[in-house]
């Protein structure tokens, strides 16, 4: 299945803007209930304005808010961004750090968040669980959890770790372009004859 995904996206990856770890830690978190394409159009005016992670710990809260505003639940993110980002200046002399562990211990930062930031940034291998890779993953009998983190250690005995981070954007892909949350494209889906949610059988 995975060598599916691989030739139908040949060019899955990580659709959030960044150059710099903190940039794509900044990025996961506003992406929470938000689409990456307006994530990405926050994000190139806010990481001008707040170039480092010392800016964005030292911002005024309420101007942070209103800078992102436009992504949704903006109290709570301003807050969780400006609290990681302390944590990273006070704990981490600037530098987001690259485990599992420590990212964990960054106030507002989750297994999800801390997966996209160990792939992408760092190229350390591990599995994001986001809604697409909870449905397709259920709806494939790779599971039958719906909590994320025992998705995850499903899908890690499943996979060899040098597939894990393209194993989210690849199924994450098909989330947003086939498998989708309702009606879902089953005729038109290239893993149809090994899917048992096929035949409209489907799992939630």
């Amino acid at each position: 299945m995975f060598q599916r995904l691989h030739e139908h996206y040949p060019n899955a990856q990580c659709s959030l803007t960044f150059q710099r770890p903190h940039e794509l830690l900044i990025s996961t978190i506003l992406s929470a209930q938000c689409t990456d394409k307006r994530v990405n159009q926050v994000t190139a005016v806010l990481f001008k304005k707040y170039p480092t992670p010392a800016a964005f710990a030292n911002a005024d809260i309420e101007e942070l808010k209103a800078d992102i505003r436009s992504t949704g639940f903006f109290n709570h993110k301003a807050r969780a961004i400006q609290a990681a980002m302390q944590d990273i200046i006070t704990k981490y002399n600037g530098r987001v750090p690259d485990s599992m562990d420590e990212l964990l211990a960054l106030k507002g930062v989750g297994r999800k968040t801390a997966n996209v930031v160990l792939g992408d940034a760092f190229g350390i291998p591990g599995i994001v669980v986001d809604t697409h890779v909870k449905r397709i993953s259920r709806r494939l009998g790779w599971t039958d959890h719906s909590d994320p983190e025992k998705i995850e250690q499903d899908l890690m005995r499943l996979f060899p770790s040098e597939q894990w981070t393209l194993l989210g954007h690849l199924l994450i892909d098909h989330g947003r372009t086939v498998c989708i949350a309702r009606r879902p494209r089953c005729p038109d889906c290239f893993l149809n004859d090994l899917c048992p949610s096929a035949d409209g059988t489907e799992r939630h």
